[in-house]
């Protein structure tokens, strides 16, 4: 009886997670179709309110709204961004209240990485944080080193902390 129960419990919370995948799998291809397709409101509401993107650059960390400002133009052309995911893996908390993810995502960059925290508001997944990162392969990570320098020495300099005089 004690194994039975035990089994029942275990498919019933192996059930309700593959559910929730299920669910969460289908939120972020819908919100990566979105972009595709140039649905801006459609897009922007798999977004929590208080949520954040950060994007390839190295400036790009944005809030919702900034990131709303940031992508408008691109919608408005009608041609945002396609990112089509190639493996997603998605992993929950005790609670099943919040997720986080990574996938890997075939653009016209190539291939990227994505990854996000997800939160259940009311009965509904919403992306809270999402990071796009391009991938290097080992072997060119030297050469892509050489191009950035130029750049991102500059805003090192930039974001370094002002050494602090002793008195």
């Amino acid at each position: 009886m004690k194994k039975t129960l035990l089994l029942l419990l275990f498919s019933c919370v192996s059930f309700a997670q593959t559910k929730e995948k299920t669910e969460i799998n289908q939120l972020l291809d819908n919100w990566h179709k979105a972009a595709a397709e140039a649905k801006f409101d459609n897009y922007f509401s798999y977004l929590a309110d208080e949520s954040i993107f950060i994007g390839t650059d190295a400036t790009e960390n944005w809030n919702k709204k900034q990131f709303m400002d940031f992508a408008k133009p691109y919608f408005d052309k009608g041609k945002a961004w396609n990112f089509t995911a190639l493996e997603r893996n998605i992993y929950f908390d005790k609670t099943k209240n919040i997720a986080w993810f990574d996938e890997l995502l075939n653009t016209q960059m190539k291939i990227c990485r994505g990854s996000g925290v997800l939160v259940k508001e009311g009965k509904e997944w919403k992306i809270k944080h999402y990071v796009l990162s391009m991938t290097i392969p080992n072997d060119n990570t030297n050469d892509v080193i050489k191009i950035k320098t130029p750049i991102e020495d500059t805003l090192i300099e930039k974001l370094k902390p002002t050494p602090k005089i002793a008195k």
